[in-house]
């Protein structure tokens, strides 16, 4: 927390014209802001994955919750976590007794909830208790998204916003990455059991206490290392209000975006459907099942900063629509005769690329089009829009296989999909967005 004082106080002293911040901003440097974010993120995915990797399992083998018991609790908790974001968003944009917004205290709250809950995993063996403190760290992914996005957004010029969330989604997937990793190797230097077996707990208990470390390493990065003061901190606003972040959907832009991340969540199949599918597809073997979100994971590390940086260049709306357009191609190869590893290759590949272009890409454009004293609640409405859709399309699919199995399920998505690429295309395709986002960024720098 000093540390990250410090240098903002120095550097709000400095002239606004300085000539080494206006190079490395044309240089488009990637700010120390979004790197010290992306390694929070990085540590913190670390963490949570951890826990991920094993809770499944834990849960169903060890303590005996049904697949359908786990599937709701799940559901449930994800839909929660994205009402609360829009919370956090309102939080963040109030302001200090120092004017700042509030930005990094509500993040830090956030990434504290999920890092208190580590520990209580030690603590808890009934699933009613389990399934408390898990919506407690849903409740804190909740809380510190907004506001951790409008950091970044706020610490880049506009015309790097791309490459910056590319750099920090980068960061956070290689945590996602290193996380079940990370598991595997502390059950296996434990000698605990790879399958619980509801007698022995002292492997899963190994996990849960690494995992508490790392998230409490997370925290400390975010409160010596993140800034208090952002760019946009200065401008004079009112308190907001929870009225004024919806009336933000009046602005045409935003509604415009928000309007087409709803529709496209909706035709979105779920992580977990898809990695069935692609299993039972293309007849892989059951033991590898495991190891297919790391290669979604993998594609995604590699081309989120490529992708972001080419959203910069050619517009972050159409890289957004093409994003769901390699999605259709791979779910296209799922509903082929082709089969085997490589096919699979294929799908996990276009799979981690649909992510690369979309996740970011649709941050950096909802910045563009909200001010900057609102950053946050706009955020958050985009996001929570979104994450609420793909709520709905989970439910709606998991029905629709079983009313008429998984293959017809995803040729209906499928079809769903392309009609909403179509529309989104039209609504998102107006005269003179990409004049007015130039315009945004040549009076940012005229501010500046």
């Amino acid at each position: 927390m000093y540390v990250a004082d410090s240098r903002t106080s120095k550097a709000s002293a400095a002239p606004a014209s300085a000539e080494p911040a206006s190079g490395a901003a044309r240089r488009g440097a990637v700010p120390g802001a979004v790197l010290a974010l992306g390694t929070v993120s990085l540590v913190t995915d670390i963490s949570s994955e951890m826990v991920t990797a094993v809770l499944p399992l834990y849960l169903l083998t060890g303590l005996g919750l049904s697949p359908l018991g786990f599937g709701l609790l799940d559901g449930i908790q994800n839909g929660f976590s994205a009402l609360v974001r829009l919370v956090g968003g309102h939080l963040s944009d109030r302001r200090g007794r120092d004017g700042a917004a509030r930005h990094k205290a509500v993040a830090a709250v956030g990434y504290g909830l999920s890092a208190l809950c580590r520990p209580l995993l030690l603590l808890v063996h009934t699933v009613p208790l389990i399934g408390a403190v898990i919506a407690v760290d849903r409740t804190g992914k909740g809380l510190r998204t907004a506001p951790r996005d409008a950091m970044i957004s706020l610490a880049t010029e506009p015309a790097h916003r791309g490459r910056a969330f590319g750099v920090h989604r980068a960061m956070d997937t290689a945590g996602a990455l290193l996380g079940p990793l990370t598991a595997f190797l502390v059950l296996r230097l434990t000698g605990g059991p790879l399958l619980a077996d509801g007698g022995e707990r002292h492997g899963y208990d190994a996990v849960f206490t690494v995992s508490s470390c790392v998230a409490a390493l997370g925290v400390l990065i975010l409160l010596l290392f993140v800034p208090n003061r952002q760019q946009g901190d200065d401008v004079p606003t009112g308190p907001p209000t929870l009225r004024a972040g919806l009336a933000l959907l009046r602005l045409p832009g935003l509604r415009r975006l928000t309007l087409c991340a709803v529709l496209l969540g909706l035709t979105t199949v779920s992580d977990s459907f898809l990695y069935l599918l692609v299993q039972r597809r293309l007849d892989l073997d059951v033991g590898l099942f495991p190891l297919l979100p790391l290669g979604t994971a993998a594609a995604f590390l590699l081309l989120a900063v490529p992708l972001g940086a080419l959203a910069d260049r050619i517009g972050r709306h159409r890289l957004f629509l093409a994003g769901h357009g390699v999605l259709l191609l791979a779910y296209g190869l799922l509903l082929s005769p082709l089969r085997g590893v490589p096919v699979a290759l294929c799908v996990l590949v276009l799979h981690g690329t649909f992510y690369a272009a979309t996740d970011g890409v649709l941050a950096a454009a909802a910045a563009d089009a909200v001010p900057a004293e609102q950053r946050g609640a706009g955020l958050a409405l985009v996001g929570t829009g979104q994450a609420l859709a793909r709520f709905a399309c989970s439910l709606l699919f998991g029905a629709l296989w079983g009313a008429v199995g998984g293959p017809a399920a995803l040729g209906w998505s499928a079809g769903a999909l392309a009609l909403c690429v179509l529309g989104a295309a039209v609504v998102l395709r107006r005269p003179g967005a990409e004049n007015a986002r130039k315009a945004l960024e040549e009076t940012a720098e005229e501010t500046r």
